[in-house]
C-alpha cells in the first residue's frame, strides 16, 4: 500500500504538476522552468523516511538531469548524492549517467580538475563493465572540457578518435556531435572551409525525425550562420541564425546563447543598433544562466561590440575588461575584446591606457596568426580525412594497375619462392645437425651410464673383494690393500664425473654435491627449485663440471663461485673465479670450451665470456627453457 502511494504521487509530480506549473507562465519562459514546481516537491520525498532507496536514485537522477541543462551547481549537488548510491545498489548504468551529469556540469563552471575526475570513473567504469558506448561518451566529455579550456589540438584529437569510433560502431548522434563540435573548433581558429565540410557532414548525418534532433539542427544552422558571416554573407547568415532560433525551443541554453549573439551581430552589421543591444543583451542573460566562461566571454564580445557601434565607450571598455577578466585563454574573444578596449580609450583619449592594451593586442594577434596555432590542429582532420582518402585511392589504384601488379607479384613470388627453398635447405641442414647433436647427447648420456654402472658394479665390486681377501694375509699385504683403497676412490670418482647418481634428484642436488668436492668452490642456488627436462639438467652439469675444473686446474684461484639460477622460463649457470684470467683474442679455446658451446648452441643457449689477464674470469650460460631446438625433436 506504501508503495502504491508512492507511485501514484510519483505521477503527480512527474504528469499533473508540470502542467499546472505551466497555465501560469507565458511562451517565451524556457520548457525547463515548467518543470521545477514539480522538481521541488520530489526533493521533499527525499525526507520521507520510508520511501525505497532505488526510487530515491531515481529522483536524484531526475533532478540532476533536470538541471543538467540549466543549473549547473543543483546539477552537481544531486549527482554526488545520487553516486554513492548507485554504488551500493551496483545500479551502474544510472551511476555512468551520474559522473555524466556530474562531470558535464563541472566543466560548464570551469571547475575542470573535477571534470576530468568525474570523466576519468566514468571512463573506467565503462572499460571494466564493457560498456564502449560509455567509454566513447567518456572520450566525447573530454574533448569537451579540453575544448571549454581553449586547448583545441588535445580537443580536436579527442573529438577525431570520438567520431573513429561512432563511425565504425555506426552511432549516428555520435558522429553528430563530434562533427558539430569540430566544425565549431576549426572555426574558431580561421579554418573556415574545414569547418564548414564538417557542418555539411554533420547536416547529411541528421535524420530530423528522430527525438532530440533540434539542438543539434540548431547547432549545424549556427555553425552555417557563423560561417556566411565570416565571409560577410549576412542575409544568409540571419536566414539560418533565425532558423536556429526557431528550432531551438528554449531547450539548449549553450546554444540560445550562442544564436542570441549571432542575431545581435549581424543586426550591428546592418546598422540595426536597437535590435541588436536586445539580441545581445538576451545572449548574456543565457551566458549568466549557465556561468559559462566560454559563453560569458563570446556574450560579453558582442555586447562591447554593439556599445561600440552606439559610441558608449566607457561601457565597451568595462565590457571588453570583462571579457579579459574572465578568461584570457579564450585567443578569439580576447582578441577582439582587447581591441575594443584599445579603440574606446583611444576615442576617449587615454592613451597612455590605450598604448598599454595596444601592446597586449599586438601579442594576442602574434598569437592567433602564428602558422602553427593556425594549421597545427588541423593537421590532424588532415590526416585523419587522408586516411579514408588513401583508402579509396588505394582501392582504384590497385585496379589500375591490375596486370602490372600481377607481374610485379610474380616476380616477387618467383624470388620470394627462390629464398623459401634456399632458406628452407639451410634450416633442414641445421636440423640434421641438430638431430646428430641429439643423437650424440643421447648416446653420450647413455653411455656416460653404462660405463659407470659398469665400474661401479663390476670393477669396483671385484676391487672389494679382493680387498676382503687380502686382509687374511700379513702386513707387507696391507700397503697393496691402501693401493686398492684409492683404486676404489678413484673409481667413484670417475663414477660420480660420468653420470653423477645425484642427479637423478635434480640439477641443484647434484651441483650441489659436485661442489662440496672442492675446498675452494662455494655454491649458491637463486629462484625456484623445479625439475626439468634430463637432457638439460645433463648439459648444465657438464658444462658446471668442465668450467670448474678448467677453473681448479689453470687459473690459480683462491675461490670459486658456482652459481645456478632457475624461474619458470630460464636457466642460468654462472661459474666465476678471482684467478689469472685471460685474453679471448689470444688465447686459443681448448677441447672443453668448444665442448660446452657445441653443447650450448645444440639448446639454443647463450654464453657469455667476461675476463682480463690478472682480473679472474666469469663465464655464463643460459638456456631457455621454453624454446630448446632438440627437445621439439624429441
Amino acid at each position: 500500500m506504501r508503495l502504491n502511494t508512492f507511485s501514484r504521487l510519483l505521477f503527480l509530480l512527474f504528469f499533473v504538476l508540470p502542467g499546472a506549473t505551466a497555465s501560469g507562465k507565458n511562451d517565451e519562459d524556457p520548457e525547463w522552468y515548467k518543470y521545477i514546481r514539480g522538481t521541488d516537491s520530489l526533493k521533499l520525498l527525499l525526507n520521507v523516511p520510508s520511501i525505497p532507496e532505488m526510487k530515491k536514485l531515481e529522483i536524484y537522477y531526475g533532478i540532476a538531469s533536470y538541471y543538467s541543462s540549466f543549473e549547473m551547481d543543483s546539477a552537481i549537488f544531486y549527482a554526488s548524492k545520487g553516486i554513492p548510491l548507485a554504488k551500493k545498489l551496483k545500479e551502474y548504468k544510472t551511476l555512468m549517467r551520474l559522473y555524466t551529469h556530474a562531470g558535464a556540469a563541472h566543466s560548464f563552471i570551469a571547475n575542470y580538475d573535477s571534470a576530468f575526475h568525474y570523466f576519468d570513473m566514468l571512463k573506467e567504469l565503462a572499460v571494466e563493465r564493457g560498456g564502449k558506448r560509455d567509454e566513447a561518451v567518456a572520450i566525447r566529455f573530454y574533448a569537451f572540457t579540453y575544448k571549454k579550456q581553449g586547448k583545441y589540438n588535445t580537443a580536436i584529437d579527442y573529438y577525431l578518435r570520438n567520431l573513429k569510433m561512432a563511425e565504425d560502431e555506426g552511432w549516428t548522434e555520435d558522429c553528430i556531435v563530434a562533427l558539430i563540435y569540430l566544425s565549431e573548433i576549426n572555426r574558431k581558429l580561421g579554418n573556415l572551409e574545414t569547418a564548414l565540410r564538417y557542418t555539411e557532414q554533420a547536416e547529411k548525418k541528421c535524420d530530423r525525425t528522430i527525438w532530440g534532433f533540434d539542438w543539434r539542427m540548431s547547432s549545424i544552422f549556427n555553425e552555417y550562420a557563423f560561417n556566411y558571416l565570416k565571409h560577410g554573407d549576412l542575409d544568409n547568415a540571419l536566414r539560418y541564425a533565425l532558423k536556429s532560433d526557431s528550432i531551438n525551443r528554449n531547450r539548449h541554453v549553450e546554444n540560445l546563447c550562442y544564436v542570441k549573439g549571432l542575431l545581435a551581430t549581424i543586426h550591428l552589421q546592418k546598422n540595426d543598433y536597437d535590435l541588436a543591444m536586445q539580441y545581445a543583451l538576451k545572449s548574456y542573460e543565457w551566458a549568466d544562466q549557465l556561468k559559462d566562461k566560454n559563453l560569458y566571454a563570446y556574450s560579453g564580445k558582442v555586447l562591447s561590440d554593439v556599445y561600440m557601434a552606439q559610441q558608449r565607450y566607457s561601457e565597451a571598455e568595462a565590457e571588453a575588461l570583462k571579457v579579459w577578466m574572465t578568461d584570457s585563454t579564450y585567443i578569439d574573444e580576447s582578441r577582439d575584446a582587447v581591441e575594443n578596449i584599445v579603440l574606446a580609450n583611444i576615442y576617449m583619449r587615454n592613451m597612455e591606457r590605450a598604448a598599454y592594451y595596444f601592446n597586449k593586442y599586438a601579442e594576442l594577434n602574434a598569437l592567433y596568426a602564428e602558422k602553427s596555432f593556425q594549421t597545427t590542429v588541423s593537421d590532424m582532420a588532415v590526416k585523419y580525412e587522408s586516411e579514408k582518402k588513401e583508402t579509396r585511392i588505394a582501392a582504384l589504384e590497385k585496379e589500375q594497375q591490375l596486370y602490372t601488379g600481377l607481374g610485379v607479384a610474380g616476380i616477387i613470388l618467383a624470388g620470394f619462392l627462390c629464398v623459401f627453398f634456399f632458406q628452407k635447405h639451410r634450416n633442414d641442414r641445421k636440423e640434421k645437425q641438430l638431430i646428430a647433436t641429439r643423437s650424440i647427447l643421447d648416446g653420450e648420456m647413455k653411455e656416460r651410464a653404462r660405463l659407470a654402472q659398469d665400474l661401479h658394479d663390476r670393477l669396483s665390486g671385484n676391487l672389494a673383494a679382493l680387498k676382503i681377501e687380502l686382509g687374511k694375509y700379513d702386513e707387507p699385504i696391507n700397503q697393496l690393500r691402501e693401493h686398492l683403497d684409492r683404486c676404489i676412490q678413484n673409481i667413484h670418482g670417475s663414477t660420480h664425473d660420468l653420470m653423477p647418481a645425484s642427479l637423478q634428484f635434480g640439477i641443484k642436488v647434484a651441483l650441489q654435491d659436485f661442489a662440496a668436492q672442492f675446498p675452494n668452490v662455494r655454491f649458491h642456488f637463486f629462484g625456484t627449485e623445479k625439475r626439468i627436462d634430463e637432457r638439460l639438467e645433463f648439459v648444465v652439469y657438464c658444462c658446471a663440471n668442465e668450467l670448474v675444473n678448467n677453473a681448479v686446474n689453470h687459473s690459480g684461484a683462491k675461490t670459486i663461485n658456482l652459481q645456478l639460477v632457475q624461474d619458470s622460463k630460464h636457466v642460468t649457470l654462472t661459474v666465476s673465479d678471482d684467478g689469472c684470467g685471460f685474453d679471448e683474442k689470444t688465447v686459443v679455446k681448448g677441447f672443453g670450451l668448444r665442448s660446452i658451446s657445441e653443447r650450448i648452441v645444440s639448446c639454443n643457449g647463450n654464453m657469455d665470456v667476461l675476463t682480463e689477464p690478472e682480473k679472474g674470469t666469469e663465464i655464463t650460460i643460459e638456456l631457455d627453457i621454453n624454446n630448446l631446438r632438440f627437445l621439439s625433436l624429441r
